[in-house]
């Protein structure tokens, strides 16, 4: 079987200021899920496991000429990253190798950035390997915890990172490869015991750590590429620098 993604685009997008599905809220007049989709394809994706939850129809109707290769699937409720792959254990029971798993509001993420990762992920034999990305001010992004060897130990939601931890600066930016398999064995074993009482599919990591399980890294990820839409300001950010890409005038940080 081919390479699949799962890409996480149920969200409502509640600062959007908007009753919108936060995916299709445009960026340089496509959908911002459009975007990536594409680097998913170019990167070698075959099948495409579309997590989708608010107005799901509508999302649906928005890629119904391009949906050849979606599987769409519902997340009735929201809670978590960890719990929207959950929903995703029947696909993954009949999967095997290597599945990404996107964020699907972050639609400056690299086709090439992506066969990096599933590179890296093949190259090391890895259970799991994210890409992480080094920020001067790392903000809410989850803290990368390395252990004395300079291995991954885990990642540390912000809202949960102590002092010590909130002043590291490798975050995680939500962009993972893992083998189907050791996904599909430790999705069910997560817990919402945190400050928000979500699933975190960063939990993931700690668990087949524990078990004895490989887990890489690869900074791979230029700091703009990591931004995630959230707010109309991050819309209109992410648009600038998107039309500067598509009309091959250069990136450069927005500010």
């Amino acid at each position: 079987m081919g390479k699949t993604a799962i890409i996480l685009a149920a969200g409502k997008g509640t600062r959007m200021k908007s009753d919108l599905p936060k995916v299709l809220h445009e960026v340089c007049g496509r959908p911002m899920l459009a975007y990536v989709l594409d680097a998913c394809r170019e990167a070698g994706c075959q099948t495409l496991l579309v997590v989708i939850g608010h107005k799901a129809g509508l999302v649906r109707e928005a890629f119904a000429d391009d949906a050849s290769d979606i599987r769409w699937v519902e997340q009735t409720e929201q809670l978590g990253t960890g719990h929207a792959v959950m929903v995703c254990a029947d696909e993954l029971s009949e999967l095997r190798g290597a599945v990404l798993v996107v964020a699907g509001d972050g639609p400056l993420v690299e086709a090439e950035t992506l066969a990096a990762l599933m590179a890296k992920h093949e190259s090391d034999g890895a259970a799991c390997t994210l890409a992480t990305c080094i920020l001067d001010e790392p903000g809410g992004y989850g803290r990368v915890i390395r252990d004395g060897d300079g291995q991954v130990a885990g990642i540390v939601e912000a809202i949960d990172a102590d002092e010590a931890q909130r002043r590291t600066k490798e975050v995680n930016v939500s962009l993972y490869c893992f083998d189907a398999e050791a996904l599909g064995g430790v999705i069910g074993r997560l817990s919402n015991d945190n400050a928000k009482g979500e699933y975190y599919l960063t939990d993931a990591l700690a668990i087949l750590r524990a078990d004895g399980a490989r887990v890489a890294a690869v900074a791979a990820v230029p700091p703009q590429d990591v931004i995630s839409i959230n707010t109309l300001d991050e819309l209109e950010r992410v648009g600038r620098i998107m039309g500067r890409r598509l009309s091959g005038t250069g990136e450069g940080d927005d500010g």
